[in-house]
């Protein structure tokens, strides 16, 4: 749970950056919000989430 509530601060933090410089669209926003939503009422989600999960615990592995 804490992995995927850093992961949508993140992603939140980036969209709103890329709203204020100009880079993503308010539309291009909108519909990568609408495909996140698909994505995680299909079939492929368990496979997203376990993929994160993995990718969380490496770099949280990492030691600099």
């Amino acid at each position: 749970m804490a992995v995927s509530i850093s992961v949508v601060l993140l992603l939140a933090i980036l969209a709103v950056i890329f709203l204020r410089n100009g880079g993503l669209k308010l539309s291009h926003g909108i519909v990568c919000l609408l495909l996140g939503f698909c994505l995680a009422g299909s079939g492929i989600a368990p496979a997203i989430h376990s993929g994160l999960t993995v990718t969380a615990d490496i770099v949280s592995g990492l030691r600099p």
